[in-house]
């Protein structure tokens, strides 16, 4: 199944003429920019924002496994922190992200020569409460995983079978999702949040969250792992880094980490 699916989206990239990637360096679109490299060649191009809302290591990741690819980057700065409508933190926020992000990339990519503009949305993301997802569409963008149905797991087990070696790189969202909706954001917060988080990645933690709110940062693990946080980590050393980012109370959800734990409080719409 994972291989048929692998040569349903190889030959939905053979109708491309050229193709530019929205690419973040997350596996879902480093898995679109290897097959798009695969079959483009280089009439493939990956174009990465860097925004506030971007941890700097992640872009430094996104360079080299562009570069391990090889196929063409680009960087391109966004400036979706400039919309009151962004920053101001609406449910809808990532409408306004995506709007900033392929605003800059659709120029570019007509400017380019580049028909297409594809993203790294999968089949699993269009069941979640993505916003973003119809801001893409509305300026033209194809989701080739999405389209040939391919989901989060078979992502993975794909990039897995290419030997791509981040096929199992935890899901690192933009820094924005960690502040609860209506609490405004500002590169401040973001960077707060950002050093926060690669704290925790030096103690060699892989899935985590720091969400934010106020003044208070919420560590978000993985339920299996909080006994042993909390047992081998010197909580004294965690609380002074973090109050030196500017957070004033540190806490742990004991609930344990959940993907996308902010949506848990949007109305359901019927």
């Amino acid at each position: 199944m994972v291989n048929h699916k692998l040569d349903q989206l190889k030959a939905l990239f053979a109708t491309m003429d050229k193709a530019l990637i929205a690419y973040s360096g997350g596996i879902d679109s480093t898995l679109v920019a290897q097959v798009a490299y695969d079959v483009l060649g280089d009439r493939a191009l990956a174009v990465t924002a860097d925004s506030p809302s971007l941890l700097p290591e992640d872009l430094e990741d996104a360079k080299l496994q562009a570069a391990t690819i090889g196929i063409a980057h680009e960087i391109v700065r966004t400036h979706e922190l400039d919309n009151p409508n962004y920053a101001s933190n609406p449910v809808n926020r990532c409408y306004f992200c995506k709007s900033e992000l392929h605003d800059t990339l659709r120029p570019l990519a007509l400017e380019r020569g580049y028909p297409y503009v594809v993203d790294g949305v999968n089949a699993d993301d269009l069941s979640d409460y993505r916003p973003g997802i119809q801001a893409a569409k509305e300026r033209g963008a194809r989701s080739p995983l999405a389209e040939v149905g391919i989901s989060k797991l078979e992502v993975r087990q794909i990039a897995q079978a290419l030997g791509m070696p981040w096929w199992d790189k935890p899901a690192q969202p933009c820094l924005s999702s960690r502040f609860p909706y209506g609490e405004a954001i500002t590169q401040e917060k973001l960077q707060r949040v950002g050093r926060a988080e690669r704290y925790l990645r030096q103690l060699g933690l892989r899935t985590l969250r720091v969400r934010s709110a106020a003044d208070t940062a919420r560590i978000e693990l993985p339920a299996t792992d909080i006994k042993t946080f909390v047992a081998n980590t010197d909580m004294a050393s965690l609380v002074a880094a973090f109050q030196s980012y500017g957070f004033t109370y540190v806490t742990l959800d004991l609930e344990g980490f959940r993907s996308g734990k902010l949506n848990q409080d949007l109305p359901v719409v019927v």
